[in-house]
C-alpha cells in the first residue's frame, strides 16, 4: 500500500460515525478539478506512511474510532488492498471505502469477502460525457457502469456522489444521471470548492439556486438526492 496522508479524526468522512480518513497515493483519472494534485501524481520525494505507522495510531484509537475510511488516489489499484483492510476489521473498525468505480472485480470481492461496510462512488458526469472528467486514454466506461449496477442491486450501504461544477454539468446532464442512476438508495451533489491543490484550476461552482433546480430533476430517479458541500 502506497499511503500518502492521514487524517486522524472526521466526523465527516463516514457518515454517522467517528473515523480515521487514509489517503492511498496514485490513481487512474486526471480529474482536472481534483484537489487532491499530491495524492493523484505523487511529487518523487514524497513520504509515505508505513503501515504500522497507520496501524499504531488505529490501536491507540480504537476506543475512540468507529471505522476507517479508505480514499485516494483511487485505493482499489492497491492490490494488497484486501489484506490491509482485513487487518483494520480484525480490529473492530468498520471500513467505508472512496472508489471512481473502474475496478468492479476488486470492490466485488471486498463485498463478497466482508471486508468493507460502505461504499462512496463518484460519478464523474453522465455517461456520455465522462471522459471530459476522467481524462483518460482509451477510456472504457463499462467497468464504471458494472459497479454501478454491482452496488444498485446489491445489499451493501453505499452512496454515489458528484463534484457539480458550472463549466461542465447542466440539466441535461442531470436528466441524463438520473436515468443512469435510478433506483439507487443515495446520490449527493458535491458543490465545487476552489482549493492550491486542484490539478487544473478554472472551474467554479454552481449557485445554490441551481444545485436545488438539479436535486428537483433527480428526485423522481433518485428520491434520496440532496446537496453537500454549501455553507
Amino acid at each position: 500500500m502506497l499511503i500518502l496522508g492521514l487524517q486522524k479524526t472526521t466526523l465527516l468522512d463516514y457518515p454517522g460515525k467517528i473515523a480515521s480518513t487514509i489517503f492511498t497515493g496514485g490513481c487512474n483519472f486526471r480529474c482536472p478539478y481534483c484537489h487532491n494534485r499530491d495524492l493523484v501524481m505523487p511529487p518523487s520525494d514524497v513520504q509515505a506512511y508505513s503501515t504500522d505507522e497507520i496501524f499504531e495510531h488505529l490501536k491507540a484509537k480504537s476506543k475512540v474510532l468507529d471505522g476507517v475510511c479508505i480514499t485516494g488516489g483511487e485505493p482499489t489499484l492497491h492490490k494488497d488492498l484486501p489484506d490491509f483492510i482485513k487487518q483494520i476489521k480484525d480490529m473492530g473498525l468498520l471500513v467505508k471505502l472512496d472508489t471512481n468505480g473502474t475496478n468492479p472485480d476488486m470492490v466485488n470481492y471486498l463485498i463478497n469477502a466482508g471486508l468493507i461496510d460502505y461504499v462512496a462512488m463518484d460519478i464523474k458526469h453522465s455517461k456520455e460525457k465522462y471522459n471530459t472528467i476522467a481524462c483518460m486514454k482509451n477510456f472504457d466506461i463499462s467497468p464504471i457502469e458494472d459497479t454501478v449496477s454491482l452496488l444498485i442491486s446489491g445489499k451493501m450501504d453505499y452512496e454515489f456522489r458528484t463534484t457539480i461544477m458550472r463549466e461542465c454539468h447542466d440539466i441535461s446532464d442531470m436528466e441524463s444521471i438520473g436515468r443512469w442512476l435510478s433506483g439507487a438508495k443515495a446520490y449527493y451533489l458535491q458543490s465545487y470548492r476552489e482549493s492550491e491543490q486542484v490539478i487544473n484550476p478554472i472551474f467554479s461552482p454552481h449557485s445554490v439556486e441551481t444545485l436545488s433546480e438539479f436535486v428537483n430533476i433527480l428526485r423522481p430517479y433518485i428520491p434520496n438526492t440532496s446537496i453537500r458541500g454549501v455553507d
